[in-house]
Order: structure tokens, then C-alpha cells, then sequence
């Protein structure tokens, strides 16, 4: 058996995180990861004593047909990302990498080009993570510096939907 290389080894488990995902459209799993080891794990999902989207049977933003990366203050759920980095110290991210995987519910593919969003962006750089590797198929990955979301400031850009 050939030895799985250590990016596809964590987005593995980044991607067994997102299995406790509530959201009934689209999941995402992230673990942070820091000298081999996984400081924290996250899963979209609503705050805590709050109604799921899977507990409602529906979600708003698909109600609406809210696209894809806009709008996000309406969603129930915190991000993926937004768990993993509340759920460890600053100390311990400092120079980590944050491993996201996403996955569309009714299909179960793979969510194509996926991102963080941008209030997920300024708690990646404010939390001191370095990398975010980001899969794209089950062996395909993508690697972003952190300081590509500070020198690409999307909070600028004239287009952004509030």
C-alpha cells in the first residue's frame, strides 16, 4: 500500500470533521495543524443551543436563492474555519496550517474552488495561521499563504455584496 502524502493525510480528516456539518447545503471541515499536530477541528454548524439547519429541514439562504459567496449574515451556521480557530489559543495557531475541505450535501461533491469567506479571511490572518490548504478532488489540493489574503484585501473591492 502506498503511503499517503501528508496533505491528502490531514485534508482526510478535515474531511471526516465536516461530517458533523449541519447545513443542509453545502459542509465544510477544517482542522489546524502545527509541527504535525492538529491543535483544533471545526464543522459548519449553528451556535451552540441553537436550531440546526438539519434540526429547521430547511435553509434560508437556499430559501432565498442567496448565491454562492454573498450574504453570509444571513446563514445559521459559523464557518467551518470560524469553529476551528475559536475552539484553540492564538498561541498554539501562530505559524499553523489550517486544512479546509467542503462538500456539496445533495451530491457529495467536492465544493469546486472553494474559499474562505472574507470575515473567515480576517480570523485566519488575525489568528497567526500561515497556510490554508484547500482540496479540490479527493487527491488535488491548493496551497494559500495567509499574507496573500492581507496583501489581496477583498474588504476593498467595490463589487462585494453586503
Amino acid at each position: 500500500m502506498e503511503r499517503r502524502d501528508k496533505h491528502n493525510y490531514y485534508l482526510d480528516i478535515a474531511e471526516t470533521v465536516l461530517e458533523r456539518g449541519t447545513c443542509i447545503r453545502r459542509n465544510y471541515g477544517a482542522i489546524i495543524v502545527k509541527n504535525d499536530e492538529i491543535i483544533s477541528t471545526g464543522y459548519t454548524g449553528a451556535p451552540r443551543g441553537r436550531k440546526n439547519c438539519t434540526d429547521l429541514g430547511y435553509c434560508i439562504r437556499q430559501k432565498r436563492n442567496i448565491p454562492r459567496g454573498s450574504n453570509y449574515e444571513i446563514c445559521r451556521s459559523v464557518h467551518a474555519e470560524a469553529n476551528c480557530i475559536i475552539s484553540a489559543s492564538r498561541s498554539a495557531m501562530l505559524g499553523s496550517t489550517l486544512y479546509l475541505v467542503g462538500k456539496e450535501c445533495d451530491t457529495g461533491d467536492f465544493i469546486q474552488n472553494a474559499n474562505s469567506c472574507t470575515m473567515c479571511k480576517r480570523l485566519i490572518i488575525n489568528a497567526g495561521i500561515e497556510q490554508i490548504i484547500l482540496r479540490d478532488t479527493k487527491n488535488d489540493f491548493r496551497v494559500i499563504n495567509a499574507q496573500e489574503y492581507i496583501d489581496n484585501d477583498d474588504s476593498l473591492t467595490e463589487d462585494m455584496t453586503y
